[in-house]
């Protein structure tokens, strides 16, 4: 039992039951309730009770902030590595040793730790000297290899996405930079790594770089250190993807890249499109890849391909035949039955025909295949199809690589007695257990259990010589061989890789009886798992990470790996020099030679053996890549995924050879510094000399001489529950004099608040006493202040009355001085104005009388001449007789063309009744309020500085613009008011409107606003009609501003007028420009029949009315009525007035229908209108 405080951390073991799961750390956030409260690293908070706390460990100071190299963690277990590596994750520190083995965490992010300044600050440094980084280990592969003369070599392992390719370019450019020479070799090195990753990587759903092959780079070294040459070995390539894909991968990245980065005339060529047409591209539903650029990447191709050497006839045929792959993807097959067999034949197509001329094979090739054609069903028509398809991309990836090698290596001299040294790059898959395991998952997983031999007995190595440089016997230590599964796999005879080449050699073998030769033969062995039953097809392996099912069907065909006898004789009818190269040796051998040839596995178990030779005779360094989640995303931590892959990495093997030793190990003088405290007396172990005797003196006095601890030379080796007995003796001494320092700070922190208090207190009396005699001063201070107010406000106060009397006197006098001058220059003007006037009116008499005399002049000498003509021939009876007649006729004459004149205006009317009809129908159109209001007054423009100048007339008066000529003219210019005599100068653009009215209002109006009906208009009208229609006018005017009372006689009319926007009514009614040309006829005719007949007025008027007024709820039916009678509507407009109230929609018709009606008023309806300023107390707004 352990007491726990707040702060501490701890370990928490869950027990969930599932097999990935380990303890948590977590810190106790709160103990003292009776439950323990712990926060864990996932942010998650655990409630646990005292007596139930035995899932709960005190967690190891050396795991709570974490350590570069986790050979130093207290807590070397599955738990310990793992929180290790996820605080140091979510610090963005990406690399952490354990010894001399790196473990690279990928980001999945850039970290600005690749820089030329990095590449320098790594150099020549030893491991633990700098922080942890993938440029250490290559430099201490580098710098080792200078120095022992020693091959080197670096293992980078872990699952797909975990980072081992960009890894192994890291390394690679590492080299590359430190060799400092900086060679067309060096360059051609680099340069490989693009084309390898465009044959042999793919997208796949963890990776979107993912190699779909193994390599071991072995770059060679000259005696300077600088690279001279390098050699690339490949391993199992991913064939099957070629022609299936999952779902969301792609196919290998150079399909992709072609089809994007190669030109429109090239692509012409070889008949190429979009991935999206080809069926080898679309089985995984993913053409894209948003990680990576395929127009940029082709560029890199073809650049990386000049660099090593390929001719652009190499690169053309590469194109033709990768082309040609996928136009056979597309092929098609039909079912057919021939002499009651089932067969099935190839589907002609352009696919067909361009793969043909690739390949440059004839047509008949496909035809007289029985494989690809006539063969027993599409299916399997289409399975050969694929195999041939991957056979071709196999021998292409081998021909590639091989003249990769042929561009970078360089064979040692056989003169030379110099050795060359060499650096190894091992990229490679690592541990696989999928769903479904097939025979690439066996391959692979031998090869790690290889690698895994391989790694522990490297790390047991590691701990012999620290034992054997300490001096300790280490001989007890043991750790988990996985030997036995070796043999079985591949070591002893009747191993299963040899019952499986014996049983793919027998023509009639099938993977039935080759799983039941591997039941009879190996079903004892404890490293074998046999089917469960007789009709299983799964066989399991013990490998060193766990149990691994393997999938025995398609085992054998896999395993055979021998080229169709399609391929050869595709081989062998085609023109193409490119072809028959990469098949070359195949073409070669005879029929009874490829049967004969080596199968798949062991082949692979010969490269692997050529492998582990050349690693033994290497000094070893191992890269462990570790993907921290399968989303791809950063800074997120899946626990269990990362502590599957350590156990599949090997990592808990060496913990376990670690802990079965000493895994706690501490030099002297960090021992003497941590636990110094237990032993009262020792000094710190800087000052001290014999560190050695003061640990075993404090380890003899703490853990006694019997127990399994040991001192070495320069190290102390402590088993796990040593280190645990020291840490809690160790955390009670430490809590004891913490204890005792805190009494003795505490009671000084008492003694100096009290003394702190007592002089604050004093000093707050001071302050108190001070405030409350400055506050009653500047009470006092104010009373007076206000007492020198009122004295002085009663001083100014009567000198302002007196003041305020002279002003007033001053203000009276100038006043009327002012008014009287005002009088004096008014009156002056009226008589002027009159005296202009009464000239102007007796002009236009005059013009008159002489327009009439002369009228009837001319009709006296027309009769008299036509009398004196005829009495020539005739007596003055007869003559004067005649003369009447003809005279006679003449009206007649004049009475028939009125006649005519009155039918077509009859016909007139009846087209401008169906004109009218038409704008009623049209009339409910919606109105652009704005767009009327600018067509109707937009001619008043900018007021001027003269009147009648305001600006161009609205539509329907453009004819009262035109400029009048020869009698009208003069006419016009007798009717004009003189100008008036320029007495004074006076502003007019200020005073115009006042000096209108002073000139031309009657009697005593002025300009101002009055508020009562008028006794005469404001301006002088000969016609009675005119007269009254202006007084109805201003009475109108007043009660639209409400200054008048409306007649209490209530008319209710719904005519639905209420529901019409004002503006909308006033548009329809006035504004539409279809009465212009109506309205400027009628105008022309009512003056031309003022001259012949006074009545005809009334239909004018009547039909101006219809023009204008005749709408739907635009006027009341009262004033209809009125205004289209022939009775003169300024008569009786003010009775219409006084019976009724009417509407403001109303009354602005009333005002505007009678500005229409009665052009001669017009000035005088426009000068009411725009003398209505609204008034203060009205509540009517102006229109």
């Amino acid at each position: 039992m352990f007491f726990l405080m707040q702060g501490d951390y701890v370990w928490l073991d869950l027990k969930t039951g599932r097999e990935f799961v380990v303890p948590v750390g977590a810190v106790v956030k709160l103990c003292d309730s009776g439950q323990i409260q712990v926060l864990d690293d996932e942010g998650r908070e655990h409630w646990i009770f005292p007596q139930n706390a035995t899932n709960i460990k005190p967690m190891h100071p050396t795991s709570i902030h974490g350590v570069e190299d986790m050979i130093r963690l207290g807590d070397l277990n599955e738990a310990g590595i793992l929180r290790n590596l996820l605080i140091r994750y979510n610090e963005h520190v990406i690399y952490t040793y354990t010894g001399s083995i790196l473990v690279a965490v990928n980001p999945y992010q850039l970290l600005p730790i690749y820089t030329p300044d990095q590449i320098r600050l790594y150099t020549n440094r030893k491991i633990g000297e700098m922080p942890p980084h993938i440029f250490a280990i290559a430099d201490n592969c580098y710098f080792n290899m200078q120095r022992n003369n020693k091959d080197q070599c670096c293992i980078i392992s872990g699952e797909s996405g975990a980072g081992k390719t960009e890894s192994t370019k890291l390394i690679l450019q590492f080299l590359a930079a430190i060799s400092g020479q900086h060679s067309w070799i060096e360059q051609q090195v680099l340069e490989a790594t693009p084309i390898l990753e465009a044959f042999g990587n793919a997208k796949t759903i963890r990776n979107d770089n993912s190699s779909r092959f193994g390599k071991y780079i072995d770059i060679h070294f000259n005696k300077r250190g600088a690279i001279e040459g390098a050699k690339i070995e490949q391993y199992l390539l991913e064939k099957s993807r070629v022609c299936r894909q999952a779902a969301d991968e792609r196919n290998y990245h150079i399909f992709y890249c072609m089809l994007k980065g190669m030109g429109p005339e090239m692509k012409a060529k070889l008949g190429l499109g979009l991935a999206r047409d080809y069926c080898y591209l679309t089985a995984g539903n993913c053409t894209e890849c948003d990680g990576r650029d395929d127009l940029a990447d082709y560029s890199s191709i073809l650049s990386a391909m000049k660099v090593l050497m390929f001719s652009e006839t190499e690169n053309v045929e590469i194109s033709k035949l990768l082309a040609a792959i996928l136009h056979m993807g597309n092929l098609r097959f039909e079912a057919r039955t021939y002499d009651n067999l089932d067969a099935c034949v190839v589907v002609r197509s352009p696919d067909l025909v361009t793969a043909a001329s690739l390949m440059e094979v004839c047509l008949d090739i496909f035809s007289s295949s029985n494989s690809i054609d006539g063969g027993e069903s599409p299916q399997i028509s289409l399975l050969t199809l694929c195999f041939i398809m991957q056979g071709i991309y196999g021998r292409l990836f081998v021909w590639i690589v091989d003249k990769i090698n042929a561009a970078i290596y360089r064979p040692p001299s056989c003169e030379s007695s110099v050795i060359r040294r060499s650096i190894g790059l091992l990229d490679i898959f690592g541990f696989e257990n999928f769903i479904v395991n097939s025979f690439e998952q066996l391959c692979i997983n031998f090869a790690n259990e290889n690698l895994q031999q391989f790694f522990v007995r490297h790390v047991f190595k590691l701990e012999q010589e620290e034992y054997n440089l300490e001096d300790i016997n280490w001989q007890h230590i043991e750790f988990t061989d996985n030997q036995e599964a070796l043999d079985m796999i591949a070591n002893k005879p009747m191993n299963i890789i040899s019952l499986i080449d014996e049983e793919s050699k027998f023509p009639k073998g099938t993977d039935a009886t080759m799983l039941y030769k591997l039941n009879s033969q190996h079903k004892l062995n404890t490293n074998y798992i046999p089917p469960k039953n007789s009709y299983e097809t799964q066989f399991g392996i013990q490998h060193f990470a766990g149990v691994v099912h393997y999938e025995s069907r398609g085992f054998l065909e896999k395993n055979r790996d021998s080229l169709h006898t399609d391929i050869i004789q595709l081989v062998h009818s085609s023109k193409n020099k490119f072809i028959k190269q990469i098949f070359q040796a195949d073409v070669a051998m005879g029929v009874e030679t490829r049967k004969r040839s080596p199968t798949l596995s062991s082949q692979f178990k010969r490269s692997l053996e050529m492998l582990m030779r050349t690693l033994s005779v290497c000094q070893p360094f191992f890269v462990r890549c570790i993907k921290p989640n399968e989303f791809k995303k950063p800074l997120l931590f899946d626990r269990e995924l990362c502590i599957r892959q350590l156990r599949y990495s090997g990592m808990m093997e060496t913990i376990r050879i670690r802990r079965a030793g000493y895994p706690i190990r501490y030099s002297f003088a960090e021992f003497v510094d941590r636990y110094r405290v237990l032993m009262p007396g020792i000094k710190p172990a800087h000052i001290q000399d014999d560190l050695k005797g003061t640990c075993q003196q404090i380890v003899s006095a703490r853990l006694g001489k019997q127990e399994d601890w040991q001192i070495g030379k320069t190290k102390i080796f402590l088993k796990d529950h040593h280190d645990m007995q020291l840490e809690i003796e160790r955390d009670k001494a430490i809590t004891d004099k913490v204890i005792l320092i805190q009494k003795s700070v505490r009671g000084l922190k008492a003694r100096s608040n009290f003394r702190r208090l007592r002089s604050a207190v004093v000093c707050i009396q001071k302050v108190w006493r001070g405030y409350r005699s400055r506050k009653n001063y500047q009470i006092m201070k104010s009373g007076f202040i206000r007492l020198q107010a009122v004295c002085r406000s009663r001083k100014y106060y009567r000198s302002y009355r007196i003041t305020r009397c002279r002003i007033t006197l001053i203000q009276a006098c100038c006043r009327g001085f002012l008014i009287r001058q005002t009088f004096w220059r008014r009156l002056r003007a009226v008589l002027t104005l009159q005296a202009y006037t009464r000239g102007m009116i007796a002009r236009r008499l005059c013009q008159r009388l002489r327009a009439e005399r002369q009228r009837r002049l001319e009709a006296e000498r027309q009769r008299l001449a036509e009398e004196e003509q005829l009495r020539n021939q005739m007596t003055v009876r007869r003559a004067k007789a005649e003369a009447d007649r003809k005279h006679q006729e003449r009206l007649f004459q004049l009475a028939q063309q009125q006649e005519e004149r009155d039918r077509e205006e009859k016909e007139e009317a009846r087209r401008k009744k169906e004109l009218l009809d038409q704008m009623e129908r049209e009339k409910e159109q919606p109105v652009d309020h704005s767009d009327m209001v600018d067509r109707m007054f937009g001619f008043l423009g900018d007021s001027g500085p003269l009147p009648n100048q305001d600006g161009q007339a609205p539509a329907g008066f453009e004819d009262l613009e035109q400029t009048p000529r020869g009698e009208e003219a003069e006419e016009e210019m007798l009717n004009e008011a003189p100008p008036l005599p320029d007495e004074e100068e006076e502003d007019l653009s200020e005073y115009k409107f006042s000096k209108f009215a002073a000139t031309y209002f009657q009697g005593l109006s002025t300009h101002t606003y009055i508020r009562r009906p008028l006794k005469q208009p404001l301006l002088f009208h000969e016609d009675e009609g005119d007269q009254l229609a202006a007084l109805a006018v201003w009475i109108t005017v007043l009660r639209f501003m409400g200054d008048l009372p409306e007649p209490k006689c209530q008319i209710v009319i719904n005519d639905g007028s209420e529901k019409i926007p004002v503006m909308t009514k006033i548009y329809e009614t006035l504004g539409k420009r279809t009465y212009k040309r109506e309205l400027q006829e009628l105008q022309v005719e009512e003056e031309v029949r003022r001259s012949i007949d006074s009545q005809k007025r009334n239909s004018v008027r009547h039909k101006l009315v219809s023009l204008t007024l005749k709408r739907k709820s635009k006027i009341t039916e009262e004033v209809t009525r009125r205004l289209t009678e022939g009775v003169d509507y300024g008569l009786q407009g003010n009775s219409m007035l006084e019976d009724r109230p009417t509407s403001n929609l109303e009354k602005l018709h009333f005002i505007i229908g009678n500005g229409i009606l009665r052009p001669t008023e017009e000035t005088s309806l426009l000068t009411a209108s725009t003398c209505c300023p609204p008034s203060p107390g009205h509540s009517t707004t102006s229109w």
